[in-house]
């Protein structure tokens, strides 16, 4: 449904922290915290990964299931699948070791 890297994504693009996407889906801090410290796919009670999904629907998120096009339109950022290299995913500054989000 959601995985906890594109709960860090999605909070980054719109630029909010923890904390406003709990208030934005009537959650506490420590459950959103608990979802992104998660690996991989979010787990837990449906209603609460609905909720967060929900919030960021509404507030303008697009989530691309994995194989999956995009059905918006506009600019947007997808992650390519692991071991495929492009020039552009080289150089200084880029470390593709670093996780989603950090700079190297």
């Amino acid at each position: 449904m959601i995985t906890s890297a594109q709960m860090r994504a999605a909070r980054a693009l719109l630029g909010i922290d923890q904390r406003q996407l709990a208030e934005m889906a009537n959650l506490s801090l420590p459950t959103i915290q608990r979802m992104e410290a998660s690996g991989g796919q979010v787990r837990g009670i449906i209603d609460t990964l609905m909720k967060v999904v929900e919030a960021l629907e509404g507030a303008g998120i697009e989530l691309i299931p994995d194989n999956a096009p995009s059905a918006g339109r506009g600019r947007g950022v997808r992650l390519r699948e692991a071991g495929i290299r492009s020039a552009a995913g080289s150089g200084p500054g880029f470390d593709r070791s670093a996780p989603a989000g950090d700079v190297a």
